[in-house]
This record gives structure tokens, C-alpha cells and sequence, in this order.
């Protein structure tokens, strides 16, 4: 499989995943993979997939201001979402 090919299938994947069980999750989640994603470093790629493991409740206390991140490389990827999507006035 070709690295072009590969990226598809990874993103693709990415998509699945941002698929959620809340509407305002897969909002959410869905609009970062487009718009902010590709600006995330690497380790700050892979702390967005090991959220994407997480269950949406948890999530969605983090996203919505409920809880906050003991994991200081999750709490800082989950800013970064917010900030990303969030609209500014």
C-alpha cells in the first residue's frame, strides 16, 4: 500500500472514530479532525487518538467543562480542540 494510500485509510479510520454516541461529541470531534488535526504534532496526534478511546461521558465532561484531565498531554489536546473549534466573537 502506498503512504498516500495508507493516509486515506488512517484518516478514514479517524473519521469512524470521531463518530460518537453524542450528537455534540461527533460535532465536536468531527470539525477538529477537519480543521485542526493536521496542525497537531505528532505526540499531540497520537494523545487525540488515545482520546478517541475514551468513553464519550468522560469526554464529554472534559470537552463541556465538567471535569478536567489528570493526564497533562490529554488535558492540553483537549484545549487545543476547543480552542479549534470554539467560535471566536
Amino acid at each position: 500500500m502506498s503512504a498516500s494510500a495508507d493516509n486515506q485509510v488512517s484518516q478514514a479510520r479517524l473519521r469512524w472514530q470521531c463518530r460518537r454516541g453524542m450528537l455534540e461529541l461527533d460535532a465536536l470531534l468531527g470539525d477538529f479532525l477537519d480543521s485542526g488535526f493536521a496542525l497537531l504534532n505528532t505526540n499531540e496526534q497520537l494523545t487525540f487518538r488515545k482520546i478517541l478511546d475514551y468513553p464519550d461521558q468522560l469526554l464529554f465532561d472534559y470537552f463541556f467543562g465538567q471535569g478536567k484531565p489528570v493526564d497533562k498531554d490529554v488535558a492540553h489536546v483537549i484545549e487545543r480542540i476547543q480552542q479549534a473549534v470554539t467560535p471566536r466573537p
